[in-house]
């Protein structure tokens, strides 16, 4: 009998496991899918001389993660891989906003467009170097994160305290337009907000801007040697030295729970499988409670919180195997990883409000990947492995453009979807579309279909909207692993902190079941 079962082999689920194992518990992870990986995996689909991921492809969270550098992959042979330069947005007028590998280069392009916006955009960063390890440290701690929020407290008091909470919690555009002239800056803010579900009026949109802006800064946009499966090889390489077992094809239907303990889970093959010491469930808080966890093991309260969970938005991507670079207008773009698309922050805003009003977005935001100009290995030389995703509504009422999208998402609907996205391309490419060799696409119930815990295409385990986070991730009074089941502990991006491939809800259930067993 294992000492703990892991139900999914996300990242999540593999970080937890892999603490587990290497403090002596005997560990089975169960996925539910034919390999591992979950949101983090590769493959040659889109042309057999072409490494495409999946899902997720840049980690800038994976690289400042104190959970992921503590497991040590590079002596399990990952390898990190960057792009010259991290992100670009190419203005309508031929110019191109830079977040350059170095502050300085990017102050300096920033000055071009409004002097003065260079030094602003170098006081972000001056604030990121005092604050930023104890951000990241209170980010990826349970909540409340005692320590690392005391340290937290006194950096923010002598960075300016109540103002740079105020900062913070600003909507992205307003904070652009307090700290910078000219257009660029705001675009790099408001652009990477948008990595999340958070248009540029949302409260707290600036802050996950900033963030996300201040890793780009400090860590690039980096990507694992040889695809995101890298990544997760490494993961299951240390679990498995560790002793770990991993079960793939195995679909967990159950968390067998009696006396108000889980004592192990039943799949769909109808095995029961024992856990001695502790289940962790890297799935959605949806799936979890209600669905594994029969209703009637759970508080009233929680079910009904659960009815308002609000799921972050539904996801369209194309995958491209390219024969040549992709023709950028503006040049800056051709030497980035990570590529925005939209007509300035107004764009930004009309593209939010149509998803906000259920219509599927006639000039969709579009984030665009060159994954051969971050890892030459991705493809043959000369060529580019790329890709783009945009978001779409979960339930449509209407399409903002001429195709009469309804979310069916049949053939014919993906078919329109990927021509309107690479149209967009080639408004800011002239010829792109003439160098496609090869494309895939994925479409919400595609995504869903090969990894269940993104739900319709949500990719980030529930919304980064302030009203579910922290203490209310996945439901108010929660923030935390535990469960209302002794034993069974929520390991998955529904859990505080949320979405990204860092690891932290997988590290903080795994310590939560550690410190458990040590009380006793």
């Amino acid at each position: 009998m294992p000492d703990a079962v892991v139900i999914g082999a996300g990242p999540n689920g593999l970080v937890a496991a892999n603490l587990l194992a290497a403090a002596g518990w005997s560990v089975e992870v169960l996925e539910a899918q034919p390999g591992p990986g979950g949101a983090v995996r590769s493959d040659r689909g889109v042309h057999p001389d072409y490494v495409s991921d999946l899902f997720s492809s840049f980690y800038p969270l994976a690289a400042a993660s104190p959970v992921i550098e503590g497991l040590g992959l590079q002596a399990e042979g990952l390898r990190w891989s960057r792009a010259p330069r991290v992100l670009a947005h190419p203005l309508p007028d031929g110019r191109c906003a830079v977040l350059e590998s170095d502050a300085r280069d990017t102050a300096a392009g920033l000055d071009a467009f409004a002097e003065g916006d260079g030094a602003a955009w170098l006081e972000l960063c001056a604030t990121w170097d005092r604050v930023g390890r104890d951000v990241l440290g209170a980010l990826f701690t349970p909540f409340p994160p005692v320590r690392p929020g005391l340290r937290l407290a006194a950096r923010l008091r002598a960075a300016g305290g109540l103002r740079l909470a105020r900062t913070l919690l600003l909507p992205v555009r307003r904070l652009g337009e307090e700290r910078f002239g000219g257009e660029a800056a705001r675009l790099l803010l408001a652009g990477s907000a948008l990595h999340a579900d958070l248009g540029p009026e949302a409260a707290g949109s600036g802050g996950f801007g900033w963030l996300m802006s201040m890793l780009g800064q400090t860590y690039g946009f980096p990507v694992p040697l040889g695809g995101a499966g890298a990544l997760t090889a490494a993961l299951v390489r240390r679990l498995e030295r560790h002793g770990g077992v991993l079960r793939c094809g195995e679909r967990v239907t159950e968390v067998v729970v009696r006396g108000g303990r889980a004592v192990g889970v039943r799949t769909a093959n109808g095995e029961a499988v024992p856990a001695s010491r502790a289940v962790l469930a890297d799935v959605s808080a949806p799936a979890l409670y209600g669905g594994l966890v029969g209703a009637h093991h759970l508080p009233g309260r929680l079910l009904d919180d659960l009815r308002r969970f609000q799921w972050d938005f539904a996801t369209f991507k194309v995958d491209w195997a390219l024969n040549g670079p992709v023709p950028w207008t503006a040049r800056p773009a051709t030497t980035a990883g990570t590529v925005h698309l939209a007509d300035g922050v107004d764009g930004l805003t009309r593209f939010a409000a149509q998803i906000a009003t259920g219509q599927v977005p006639d000039r969709p935001f579009l984030l665009f990947g060159q994954m051969s100009t971050a890892d030459a290995t991705r493809s043959p030389a000369g060529t580019e492995s790329a890709w783009a995703y945009t978001h779409v509504p979960h339930r449509i009422k209407g399409d903002a453009g001429e195709d009469g999208l309804t979310g069916r998402w049949d053939r014919g609907e993906q078919e329109a979807m990927a021509d309107r996205m690479e149209r967009e391309v080639e408004r800011w490419a002239p010829g792109f579309r003439s160098r496609i060799a090869a494309r895939r696409l994925l479409a919400p119930p595609t995504i869903e279909s090969v990894d269940a815990n993104l739900h319709g295409g949500a990719i980030n385990g529930g919304t980064t909207a302030a009203h579910q986070q922290l203490v209310f991730r996945p439901t108010p009074g929660t923030g935390r692993p535990e469960t209302p089941v002794r034993g069974l502990y929520l390991a998955s991006a529904s859990a505080h902190p949320g979405g990204g491939v860092h690891g932290a809800p997988g590290a903080n259930a795994a310590r939560a079941a550690l410190r458990k067993r040590l009380r006793r």
